[in-house]
């Protein structure tokens, strides 16, 4: 048998059908795309997906001592005030997202512990990450150990593909089960739309626009209902933005997420003044610039490091909240967590703020994904 045939007749075959099983492993779950990425972002760093081999096998985050209590929270913390509400978000925070330990319940448990006794409050979650139940664990025993719900400022997002009315208000109700909390804090549309993925309310027909105005509404009755503070959004442009802003009788505009950073190109600095300058407070996720940057990044600031004695990521957390931004680093080391509470001790002269600004016109290809193209 030829090469030819041995490829067309057995390893083409074997390797569709391999593809095949693996898809239709991802549609049982309630949130393919999320299963998709917990397998992907360890397989990407060499490490065996929990999603496969099971969790609390992954090494990372250390165990949090029993007897450890919290600590103060960071001094000179910052908030940024949320329409509507008034309430306050602290501008610094921890994502739960995208990294290999972020899929790993008992790490996820293990880095929520640590940050809230370690006096941070501020974390970030979606739906889409998977880790619900361990981040809820862990706030859960925070609270046990003397840390007060009322601090804890909690954010969760419901990804496109479960828009619509009764699919928001499910996705809600779902989410509070996982973390076993009474509220959350923020709760955001993570993207305009899901673009060619199917949605509850597309598959009634129905476009982008009105599946997103659905899921606004059902948000702003559930803030109403108590069951969670505020309503926002992620990733949105400003004509995604004032569509929301044109409905009446519905939850104002509370936060905007998206990627931030010096590097982000001219219309995403337009959507960052757009919200400042219609008080939508911004949350600034990738502040770092992503690793593509880090290199320019460490020699064009390790002067300016040396100067403040602080390292380069605690500059760029803080450049971001001078420019009026909450930042939400993603990390499960306590050594990390510490550093970037810290960032409130810095204060960055007008001309520290230049050079940062600066650093664009030495970068090159900055992989930014437009936002606007969605309908």
């Amino acid at each position: 048998m030829s090469i030819k045939s041995i490829l067309l007749w057995r390893i083409l075959p074997g390797i569709t059908l391999a593809v095949a099983c693996f898809v239709g492993y991802l549609l049982q779950h309630e949130q393919p795309l999320g299963l998709l990425f917990s397998i992907i972002y360890p397989l990407s760093k060499g490490i065996f997906p929990p999603a496969i081999i099971g969790h609390g096998k992954m090494k990372g985050t250390l165990e949090v001592p029993d007897d450890l209590s919290p600590q103060p929270r960071p001094r000179n913390e910052m908030f940024l005030t949320l329409p509507g509400s008034g309430d306050l978000m602290p501008q610094n925070g921890i994502g739960m997202c995208c990294r290999p330990t972020a899929y790993d319940d008992e790490l996820v448990y293990r880095s929520t512990l640590w940050y809230l006794l370690l006096g941070g409050r501020h974390i970030d979650g979606a739906k889409l990450y998977l880790n619900s139940k361990a981040v809820g664990r862990g706030i859960r025993e925070a609270m046990r150990r003397g840390v007060r719900r009322e601090e804890i400022f909690l954010t969760s997002k419901i990804f496109p593909t479960h828009f619509g009315y009764e699919s928001a208000i499910n996705v809600v109700q779902s989410e509070l089960d996982d973390l076993g909390l009474e509220y959350i804090d923020l709760f955001l549309l993570h993207f305009p739309s899901s673009g060619p993925l199917p949605s509850q309310c597309s598959k009634q027909g129905k476009g982008p626009s009105q599946c997103r105005k659905e899921t606004w509404q059902a948000l702003s009755e559930l803030r109403n209902k108590g069951l969670i503070q505020n309503v926002g959004v992620s990733n949105f442009v400003v004509k995604h933005i004032q569509e929301l802003e044109a409905l009446t009788d519905v939850a104002p505009i509370a936060n905007n997420q998206i990627n931030f950073n010096p590097f982000v190109p001219e219309e995403t600095m337009e959507t960052v003044e757009y919200c400042q300058g219609r008080n939508i407070t911004v949350t600034a996720y990738m502040p770092l610039g992503g690793s593509h940057h880090r290199y320019l990044v460490n020699k064009k600031l390790a002067g300016l490091s040396n100067k403040l004695g602080k390292s380069v990521s605690q500059i760029m957390l803080r450049w971001a909240i001078q420019s009026g931004c909450a930042v939400i680093p993603g990390t499960g080391n306590r050594k990390h967590m510490i550093e970037n509470l810290d960032v409130y001790e810095i204060e960055l002269s007008d001309d520290d703020m230049k050079q940062i600004n600066e650093l664009k016109y030495d970068a090159k290809g900055y992989m930014n994904v437009d936002m606007s193209f969605l309908d």
